[in-house]
């Protein structure tokens, strides 16, 4: 089993990094559409969430400090899919159904997320 949570980490660790870097690659993209979705300080908005996932990442795939990495990726996921993805907001069928899809997979990701906090600390295999 020690396999499959250390697989299992690198898979969910490795998807919030990327997405973490993909916050510093597309910045200017990214600032552009948080602020069509009224983002405050939308450029500071992206970095300080590209730096709470690639932070929360770190300690998912290394099995260093969990329960802050599990805190910062919680906090990340809250405020970008009620911010972000506010499908109770938008009246045009489809866009409505592709915010709805992506809130509730991030509703999905805390709920991980929580699952991770019941596994004692130090991690199998981590750091």
């Amino acid at each position: 089993m020690n396999i499959a949570f250390l697989i299992g980490r690198i898979i969910v660790g490795g998807y919030f990094i990327s997405a973490g870097v993909n916050h510093f690659r597309n910045l200017n993209y990214m600032s552009e559409y948080a602020k069509s979705k009224g983002t405050p300080a939308p450029k500071i908005a992206v970095a300080g969430t590209g730096i709470l996932l690639l932070l929360g990442g770190l300690s998912m795939l290394l099995g260093v400090l969990p329960l802050i990495g599990v805190i910062l990726l919680i906090i990340f996921l809250l405020g970008v899919s009620f911010q972000m993805h506010a499908f109770w907001k938008v009246s045009d069928p489809q866009a409505r159904a592709m915010e709805m899809i992506n809130f509730m997979k991030n509703m999905a990701l805390i709920g991980a997320l929580l699952m991770f906090l019941a596994i004692p600390t130090p991690w199998p295999l981590g750091w």
